[in-house]
């Protein structure tokens, strides 16, 4: 059985590259998932009403995580085939070696290394249609009252769902955690709230 659904992504947060990396290596081990990945700035889900939402900025990619957001967003538009590496990459930039996603130079680097032309993903940038998207895209989620990432998706609700682990090369563990993790949001609805307390044990 094929499970459809959405999870939210912002290359910012160790939360949204735990469960994302969970997917990537799920689909890349041949899980039966039919996957919307779905952009949510964490640096507009901030800005206050009545700020200037960060798209309207003198220099929106300059905002923290918007500058990487467009570049998934223009390998997810423009060259499918390499968006689970390049939005591995974008992840692995930013937590794994600490580097700055609002340097032109990091982002291109991490692009290069997912096998992706970098020129034309920064061309999609600099004409303004990857911040279009995104920020439509972005809209789209927050309508579904989304805050954060990151978030499944399905068409009976969204959850969001922190993972502590990361895949570490056991794809049957992220197929398990993965389908665990969607079944409990499509059903049983009546399931509304699950929330860990952080005692000691």
């Amino acid at each position: 059985m094929t499970r459809q659904f959405g999870i939210t992504f912002d290359y910012l947060c160790p939360f949204a590259r735990n469960a994302n990396e969970h997917v990537i290596a799920a689909l890349r081990a041949g899980a039966d998932l039919d996957v919307r990945w779905m952009p949510f700035s964490l640096a507009q889900g901030h800005v206050e009403d009545g700020e200037v939402a960060i798209w309207d900025r003198q220099e929106p990619s300059k905002e923290s995580g918007i500058l990487a957001l467009q570049a998934g967003l223009a390998v997810r538009d423009l060259d499918r085939e390499r968006f689970l590496d390049a939005h591995e990459e974008l992840f692995a930039a930013r937590h794994d070696r600490g580097e700055d996603l609002k340097d032109p130079d990091v982002v291109a680097k991490a692009l290069g290394a997912a096998g992706v032309d970098p020129d034309t993903v920064f061309g999609s940038i600099d004409a303004g249609r990857a911040l279009s998207t995104l920020r439509e895209e972005h809209q789209a989620a927050a309508d579904l009252e989304i805050w954060g990432v990151p978030t499944f998706v399905t068409d009976q609700r969204a959850v969001f769902v922190r993972l502590l682990d990361r895949p570490n090369g056991d794809a049957r563990t992220s197929i398990d955690r993965i389908e665990q993790v969607v079944d409990l949001v499509a059903d049983p609805l009546e399931l509304h709230e699950f929330k860990q307390v952080d005692l000691p044990m």
